[in-house]
């Protein structure tokens, strides 16, 4: 179609090369009233979204239904039930009431930061999981969605076993299959039946899950009623023992309370047609029913007696004078549930007590461990975010419902902490199973109209808990799954054709199986605790974090929030985790580090502009400003590289290997910024640029760094731009590495000798160090390793101490870790070399370094003969004409050498076939053993004042006048006394070098007469010929190793 007839009647011609790539207003307002995104670069036009347009669902749950009462049937549950009259009782009302404070203050915070995130924008579906991981990152996200998982799945199992409880307790115990039939075996027989209904009813739970979600999400209206209806049933049998409290009547032995399971009568003996008879209580403490029989000392000695179990809330057993449930009555596992004030005389215990029908304690009990026992019955707050996007105004429904629900269950949790102190009877609170009470659920006794109203009430809402947790912990993960962030668990992100999330029922199954095993819901509600705890902590550091930072998109509709009580909640929620159960707290931490770093390692990366990037940001920035623009304290000092690499034809790095030799040298440290070059201009080259900087070789390379793509009309010109602007403020780069050009002779190369030359002299100017690595393509990878070998530097000129700190890096990486480490120097004539080894010996000794030392001692000038025998042979084979002249007259020498000197080209000539011959003599060892045998006076063993005198004055008389013409050369003449050096260096550096593993060199620097810079390429060409692994350094000329500490 026609662009313009596409656009006709829009009015919008003006804008036809915008439209092409970002939405129309109305088509974006549209698409965000209806609570969906819209993708970015894709053609949005009216027209498309004429025919495309979707019918959206209308959420149409409110406050009430949509979040309130799903966050009540969430809290209240199996532990208000079956343990909140034991915990009172164990911890009197005062530490009581204090757990539960704590507790409730800590979901009450939470939900305060939950709310500001909840509000700052749409939460789709995955709850607490979504809004941690956009706002704290993939890695955050991913660990805490992870724990948040595992939570709701041993939440699951907490409720099935407190199910499997109320109905072996207190429904039908003969329904039990293993059977106590030793004393004190009546415990492990219930753990193994907790195992074998537990395993049951979970597999039955799964297939309802997996036949029939929409049902189970149905009967949660149903689930709730009953809760409600045995809440209210407890505030009125409250009121009512103010009227006419029940007759629940405790028997006692002495002060000892006695389980009401094996007896009937609370007495020792009975009158029945005027005749005493002992009871069965009798027979449990003595060897017959005669009153003669031998019984237990305390059982004789201490009355049998009857109290009220519930004596009402007028009796003033909570501040009673006698006894109260006011403070705490801490016990060891096993011991007898005793009554205060109560008298008792004690008698020999030769006879074990674990046979009698007393009431025991069945863990040992204190302050923390009733934390961990009672905190999962405060979780559930995230019940109303979930359901985000079903709620008609969710930036409104969430805060609301989710506070007022907390605000609810909070006054009940407290109410019912004093209610239960003030009417029901201490012993009778610490008995954990109601076996003093004819084996009633405790909290049963005390509602109305019937006991039975809580056992059916708490027996379905466990059910209806246990149901939602299988329900919402696969969703959970399949969320997590789907988001790609954590690859081994992609697999749970598949299911049924219409979602349902399969694979990750059997597994959260199968987890919840582990909890079932563990049998115990005192021993499993602290491991839930611990991953509840976690994943408050982090919706607490997500808003503190947010708030801080201060980021522009940070705009939450819900005002009641602050940073500190943000970080209040994080610090209460992390104070519970250790207060709870240290060990467990170390584990799930353990578990939630393990995943942080394994998605970090090998997670997918996702840019969710969360609050961490927003955070590394503010710190980078600080950390910027905070570094002096300036060259750093040498302790400081370490090597920032800027590599510049060559690029191919399909935007691929020409040298991999100078990427590892990068990693090699930074051992992870350090700034590194990897640079090159792309020809042209930047509107024609922008698409490569990119490719170029997405290059995945450094992350194959293991090169952590940055990349800077320049392009520019010049390659010369591109390698300035990034030597002068590389870097941020003080975060620039210190040192240059490139390799050597190899083809530098093809004119074609487009990385030229003259380029190579004006980037040495550049980084010179801008006082950089320089690497140069030639033969770079025989330097190890990152997966080699050297077992043995030499790191050879010769230390020729003072660079600052590169060449000696070089080394010492390198043998940080596995790669170099074996090798070892040799210096060598070069003395000169008026030195004297023993002295020398024993001050660099001394020297490195202070800097710390392990290297053997030795200092190599040469000539580095030509004596007259031997140079005027190479000028003859030179000239010979250059013009092939005989310039001989006669030796006699030293002054006829002097102009015949200078002459031939003063000609540019014939002195570029000497140099090269000097280098030829050379190169001819290092492939021929016999020929190169007669020169060296032919010139013994160039190298001596020891230099000193004495021996150069002397050899001066040995040949003063024949050689005076061209002596002085060799060592008076004008800069334009030096270039044979350069090229001798090379050479002669050449020489001892192969015989010393030839076979290390990488040697290191003082790199010369070049000519100030660009006329000589083909010649200085020759020159570094020669130095280190024959060499596998050279790395030519350059020092920037301040000091970077000190002795000092």
């Amino acid at each position: 179609m026609d662009r313009g007839n596409m656009y006709e009647g829009k009015n919008m011609a003006l804008f036809e090369e915008e439209m092409d790539s970002n939405p129309m207003v109305s088509s974006l307002l549209n698409k965000l009233a209806n609570y969906t995104n819209v993708t970015q670069g894709v053609v949005e036009h009216e027209a498309d979204e004429d025919s495309k347009r979707k019918e959206v669902k209308v959420p149409r749950m409110g406050t009430f239904i949509g979040v309130y009462l799903p966050c009540l049937q969430n809290i209240l549950g199996v532990i208000l039930f079956l343990r909140l009259t034991w915990i009172v009782g164990t911890a009197g009302v005062l530490e009581s009431f204090i757990i539960v404070f704590m507790c409730c203050a800590c979901t009450m915070l939470t939900a305060i930061s939950m709310s500001a995130i909840a509000t700052n924008g749409v939460v789709p579906a995955g709850g607490s999981y979504y809004m941690i991981s956009r706002s704290l990152g993939p890695e955050f996200g991913g660990a805490v969605g992870l724990c948040f998982y595992l939570g709701t799945t041993f939440a699951g199992a907490m409720y099935i076993l407190g199910t499997i409880e109320i109905l072996l307790t207190y429904i039908s115990p003969s329904a039990a299959i293993f059977k106590g039939e030793e004393a004190g075996g009546e415990a492990e027989a219930m753990l193994n039946n907790m195992r074998v209904y537990g395993t049951c009813i979970i597999i039955l739970m799964a297939i309802v899950v997996f036949v029939g979600v929409k049902y189970v999400n149905k009967l949660a209206l149903v689930f709730l009623a009953c809760v409600i209806l045995s809440i209210i049933a407890i505030y009125a049998g409250v009121i009512k023992t103010a009227i006419d409290p029940p007759d629940f009547p405790i028997c006692l032995l002495g002060n000892r309370t006695l389980s009401k399971r094996s007896f009937d009568v609370c007495a020792k003996f009975t009158e029945r047609n005027n005749e005493t008879k002992t009871t069965n209580l009798w027979l449990l403490f003595c060897n017959s029913s005669l009153p003669t029989a031998m019984c237990d000392d305390y059982f004789s000695l201490n009355n049998v007696t009857e109290i009220q179990g519930i004596p009402g809330i007028l009796s003033g057993v909570l501040i009673g004078k006698s006894e109260n449930n006011l403070w705490s009555t801490y016990s060891e596992k096993g011991s007898i549930v005793e009554k205060k004030n109560q008298p008792s005389i004690s008698g020999s215990e030769d006879i074990k007590v674990g046979g009698r029908p007393y009431v025991f304690t069945d863990i040992m009990t204190y302050f923390t461990v009733l934390v961990g026992i009672y905190f999962p019955s405060v979780t559930g707050i995230m019940a109303g975010s979930n359901r985000s996007g079903d709620l008609k105004d969710a930036q409104k429904s969430i805060p609301t419902g989710t506070i007022l629900a907390i605000s609810t269950t909070s006054f009940i949790y407290l109410s019912c902490i004093v209610l239960f102190g003030a009417c029901i009877e201490g012993v009778v609170l610490r008995d954990k199973y109601g076996e003093a009470v004819n084996g009633n659920l405790v909290v049963g006794t005390l509602a109305w109209p019937s006991p039975w109203v809580i056992v059916i009430g708490s027996f379905f809402s466990t059910c209806g808990a246990g149901l939602q947790s299988l329900t919402g912990a696969p969703r959970l993960l399949q969320a997590i799954a789907r988001d790609g962030i954590v690859p081994f668990i992609q697999v749970f992100g598949h299911g049924k054709a219409n979602g349902e999330p399969t694979w990750a029922l059997l597994l959260t199954a199968a987890i919840c199986e582990i909890g079932i095993l563990i049998a115990s819901l005192d021993n499993v509600a602290p491991i839930l605790s611990m991953f509840f705890l976690m994943c408050y902590m982090f919706v607490n550091l997500a808003c503190a974090v947010q708030t801080l930072l201060r980021t522009p998109n940070w705009r939450p509709r819900f005002k009641y929030y602050h940073w500190t009580l943000s970080f209040l909640g994080m610090s209460l929620c992390l104070a519970l985790m250790f207060i709870c159960s240290w060990y467990y707290a170390l584990i799930a931490m353990l578990i939630a580090g393990c995943i942080y770093k394994y998605i970090e390692y090998r997670g997918a990366e996702k840019e969710w502009g969360d609050g961490i990037r927003g955070l590394s940001l503010n710190a980078a920035r600080y950390a910027l400003l905070r570094v002096e623009d300036g060259p750093p304290h040498t302790k400081n000092w370490r090597p920032q590289l800027l590599v510049l690499l060559n690029l191919d034809c399909e935007q691929l790095v020409k040298h991999p290997r100078l990427l590892s030799f990068t990693s090699q040298l930074k051992a992870g440290k350090g700034l590194t910024i990897v640079g090159s070059v792309l020809q042209g201009t930047y509107l024609d080259k922008c698409v490569e640029t990119q490719k170029a900087e997405e290059v995945s070789l450094m992350a194959v390379e293991k090169t952590k760094g940055f990349c800077q793509i320049v392009v520019s009309p010049s390659f010369r010109d591109g390698i300035s731009h990034l030597i002068q602007s590389a870097g941020l403020g003080g975060m620039k780069h210190n040192t240059v590495l490139m390799a050597w050009p190899q083809s530098w002779k093809q004119t074609e190369n487009h990385f030229s000798w003259k380029n190579f030359v004006d980037t040495v002299r550049e980084t010179t100017a801008a006082q950089q160090a320089l690497l140069v690595a030639k033969n770079i393509d025989l330097f190890p990878t990152n997966q080699e390793r050297f077992t043995e070998g030499n790191i050879d530097v010769w230390w020729i000129v003072h660079d600052g101490g590169m060449l000696m700190l070089l080394p010492f890096l390198l043998r940080q990486h596995k790669v170099w870790r074996k090798c070892k480490m040799r210096i060598f120097t070069v003395a000169q004539m008026d030195d004297n070399s023993i002295q020398m080894k024993k001050d660099l010996q001394m020297f490195l000794y202070h800097l710390r370094l392990n290297a053997e030392v030795e200092v190599v001692e040469m000539v580095l000038f030509l004596s007259l003969v031997t140079f005027l025998s190479q000028i003859q042979s030179i000239t010979d084979e250059s013009r092939g004409s005989v310039r001989r002249k006669s030796c006699s007259s030293p002054q006829s020498i002097g102009q015949d050498v200078q002459a031939l000197l003063n000609n540019d080209y014939e002195k570029e000539e000497v140099a090269q076939l000097i280098h030829d011959r050379n190169t001819a003599s290092r492939s021929a060892p016999a020929v190169k053993a007669t020169v060296a045998a032919a010139m013994p006076e160039k190298v001596q063993m020891t230099w000193t004042k004495e021996k150069f005198v002397a050899e001066k004055h040995k040949n003063k008389d024949t050689n005076v006048s061209g002596f002085k013409d060799i060592f008076n050369m004008k800069p334009n003449q030096s270039n044979v006394r350069r090229m001798h050096t090379a050479v002669k260096l050449n020489g001892v550096v192969l015989n010393k070098s030839q076979h290390a593993q990488l040697v290191l060199l003082n790199m010369p620097g070049p000519p100030k007469n660009r006329k000589g810079d083909e010649n200085y390429m020759e020159f570094l060409e020669v130095l280190t010929e024959g060499l596998d692994r050279v790395l030519l350094v350059r020092g920037s000329g301040r000091e970077v190793i000190t002795i000092y500490s």
